[in-house]
């Protein structure tokens, strides 16, 4: 029997029942090692007690008021991502695509507050940055494209990790007015840039008065080992983008923005019926306060380096793994061809992976993980690949 489900995802066959920790249990009570947390939004795990707890007492409380009003779990988590972030202010949303919007209207309105009549943005290769309209013109995979021509105007397009290649650009686009990217492209194939990349970024923008705006949608939240992942080269953007794990799973995002892009929408310029209400504020406030409770961030980082050494050790001696490579708990396994199956394969292992750009396998664990479930990955990786590469 067919489900009138829409037939956007091509599912895997299993449905989970419920989850502990980074483990979830199938309708028949089998045990599956989840290694993408829900691509990175589950960053304390599945049914984390702080996180319920806190959802449900407000749930018993109060769900939703709308915007036209004040509300208090919004504006003290506000509070709490400025402090982090070193941001001035934020536009709370349901989803990464929905932030990212945000940040393409401040971009266009920073422009226009310029005089710019057509104001563009520069965005690059191999970047996601959402389903919508506007957020998959923004993207840099012409397969998101297909079907949903004509794309949203008003984006230049330029090769990642490439600063020469912008600032060539540049000289022929007097009406480029920011920059948006991915700190480590997600989708793209977590492919990592040089160290001092965003820190050209950030002075090429400043030299030309541009808006810097950082999609740490996938890359935030701890993910990489640092709140966020441009904290890593030191420097602050004018937006940054949110969602993912910042409500472990409760629908929220949240754009962030900073000095003129901050003063960039007034009221009645954007809006969202749902976005910033009572519940979502109250899953991210639980996700902040246990984040910063038990160092999260800190232990992003030192399992990512667990991670990723042992993966070099049970990864090493096979001639199809190109490259592992990663930053926290954000890795990827580049192979030497197509292994989307391993996917399926690993399911059947019970481990949950993912693949992305063809041939890379994304590993997006919780950063609540222990050496166990590490070793467990590894090990099971290990098999899969061996047995995939010769033909088994």
């Amino acid at each position: 029997m067919t489900t009138p489900i829409m037939s956007t995802y091509a599912r895997l066959p299993v449905r989970f029942s419920h989850g502990e920790g980074v483990w979830l249990v199938d309708e028949a009570g089998e045990r599956y090692l989840d290694a993408l947390s829900g691509i990175s939004v589950c960053g304390l795990g599945h049914a984390h007690p702080a996180v319920a707890r806190a959802v449900g007492e407000q749930a018993g409380r109060l769900i939703h008021t709308s915007n036209l009003y004040g509300i208090a779990n919004q504006e003290r988590l506000a509070e709490i991502l400025v402090e982090l972030s070193g941001m001035d202010s934020v536009f709370f949303a349901n989803s990464g695509a929905e932030a990212n919007e945000a940040a393409i209207k401040i971009a266009r309105a920073y422009g226009h507050s310029r005089g710019v009549d057509v104001p563009r943005i520069a965005v690059f290769d191999g970047s996601f940055h959402g389903r919508t309209l506007a957020t998959l013109s923004a993207t840099g995979n012409p397969k998101v494209h297909a079907g949903f021509e004509p794309l949203v105007q008003g984006y230049v397009r330029v090769p990642y990790d490439d600063v020469e290649a912008l600032e060539a650009i540049a000289a022929d686009e007097p009406d480029l007015v920011a920059v948006l990217v991915e700190p480590v492209l997600g989708e793209g194939g977590v492919m990592i840039p040089a160290h001092d990349y965003l820190s050209r970024l950030r002075a090429l923008c400043d030299a030309r008065h541009w808006l810097l705006m950082l999609d740490e949608v996938q890359t935030g939240m701890g993910r990489t080992g640092r709140w966020f992942a441009h904290q890593h080269a030191g420097i602050v953007p004018d937006v940054m983008t949110l969602a993912k794990a910042l409500g472990n799973g409760v629908p929220i995002g949240a754009c962030l923005a900073r000095g003129v892009a901050a003063e960039a929408l007034k009221p009645g310029s954007h809006g969202s019926t749902f976005g910033g209400n009572p519940l979502a504020c109250s899953a991210a406030l639980a996700v902040l306060e246990t984040m910063q409770r038990e160092d999260l961030v800190g232990r992003a980082r030192e399992q990512g380096e667990r991670l990723q050494r042992r993966l070099v050790e049970a990864l090493g001696g096979l001639n199809c793994v190109r490259e592992v490579r990663g930053k926290g708990l954000m890795i990827g396994i580049e192979l030497d061809r197509a292994c989307a199956e391993l996917v399926g394969r690993a399911l059947g292992r019970h481990l949950l992976i993912n693949v992305t750009a063809d041939k890379v396998i994304r590993l997006l664990p919780p950063l609540i993980i222990g050496d166990d479930e590490i070793d467990t990955i590894a090990e099971t990786l290990r098999e899969l690949v061996s047995d995939w590469n010769a033909g088994a």
